[in-house]
């Protein structure tokens, strides 16, 4: 199998790429930064230079895929408009390439459960629910679905929950270290349910979102079935350090100045930052869950990893990482 890889370098992208080169495929990379990619060319990799701006590299890096796993995405900007060029706009250059050069490809669309929306305590989200994103970086990756739907091609949408383990440096590294502390802020009640995914569970799902037969045209969600609690996840990682960390709860009001002083520092820095204000409305909705039977169902993936064994791994590679 010939893939082609957007966002190679990337924690999830640098994890399908593994699971791709363990199954014998021929990949593919578009990387922005060769030197960063070294590693992956020294693995048999084809790396091509660029960006999701650039047309040419990303025909030459179509060219006579069997399948395109399009998984880089603007996580951080400074304003919703620069999150739709990035997200919407990057995707329709990637299938314009397509078309143009391996239009017979199967297009795996790596979107996020941001782009549906927060779901009800008690209900997961399933795919005949209404779309109704709450953020920016929602909108912007919903607007990219939409560019999938009308393109034209072999599309498949596979929409994951928050992802962790080996390699994340953005979101569960940062409960360790303030665990270790012994403290551990939570939004809320710390009773938000949650489904979640371990990297090589997303890895492996992606794979098979784009060589299982009789899925096209369909948008799944990618998670472990476990439905957890933020606290959950504080109370299991405090256990890991040997930690009972004191839960400070965040009210809402804090959460908006804290997300509101956040996003100035970032633009006074001129960094871009998903933690913008309106994240407080991912923060505080009750529940953040899907259903992943019919992604199950279709294809046979069976995720190994639920919260306690999933964060053992990612807590052994944070330790030998020297992460901790």
């Amino acid at each position: 199998m010939r893939a082609f890889v957007t966002g190679a370098t990337g924690f999830v992208g640098g994890h399908l790429v593994d699971r791709l080169l363990a199954a014998g495929d021929e990949v593919t990379a578009l990387v922005r930064s060769p030197a960063k990619a070294a590693g992956l060319g020294s693995r048999g990799v084809r790396l091509v230079p660029g960006d999701l701006a650039n047309r040419a590299a990303l025909r030459d890096g179509a060219e006579g895929a069997d399948v395109v796993y399009h998984a880089a995405a603007l996580l951080g900007a400074p304003n919703e408009a620069q999150f739709v060029r990035g997200n919407r706009d990057g995707t329709a250059n990637v299938l314009e390439a397509v078309r143009e050069r391996a239009p017979g490809a199967r297009f795996v669309q790596v979107s996020s459960l941001a782009a549906a929306g927060p779901s009800e305590r008690g209900r997961p989200r399933t795919a005949i629910e209404p779309d109704a994103p709450v953020t920016g970086y929602g909108r912007s990756k919903l607007a990219a679905d939409q560019v999938v739907r009308e393109s034209g091609l072999r599309w498949v949408i596979a929409r994951p929950p928050a992802v962790y383990g080996p390699r994340d440096r953005d979101n569960f590294i940062k409960i360790y270290r303030l665990a270790r502390l012994g403290v551990a802020p939570v939004f809320g009640d710390g009773k938000q349910e949650l489904s979640l995914i371990c990297v090589p569970d997303l890895a492996d799902g992606l794979r098979l979102a784009g060589t299982s037969p009789g899925i096209e045209g369909g948008m799944f969600f990618l998670n472990h079935p476990q439905v957890v609690r933020s606290i959950d996840i504080v109370q299991t990682i405090g256990g890991q350090l040997g930690r009972t960390p004191r839960l400070i709860p965040l009210p809402r009001p804090l959460a908006v100045g804290a997300l509101a002083l956040t996003d100035a520092t970032a633009r006074f820095r001129g960094q871009p930052t998903l933690l913008r204000p309106d994240k407080v409305n991912d923060f505080f909705a009750p529940a953040w869950t899907a259903d992943p039977a019919p992604f199950m169902q279709a294809t046979g993936w069976a995720p190994q990893y639920d919260l306690h064994r999933g964060l053992e791994l990612t807590y052994q590679w944070y330790r030998e990482a020297g992460w901790l």
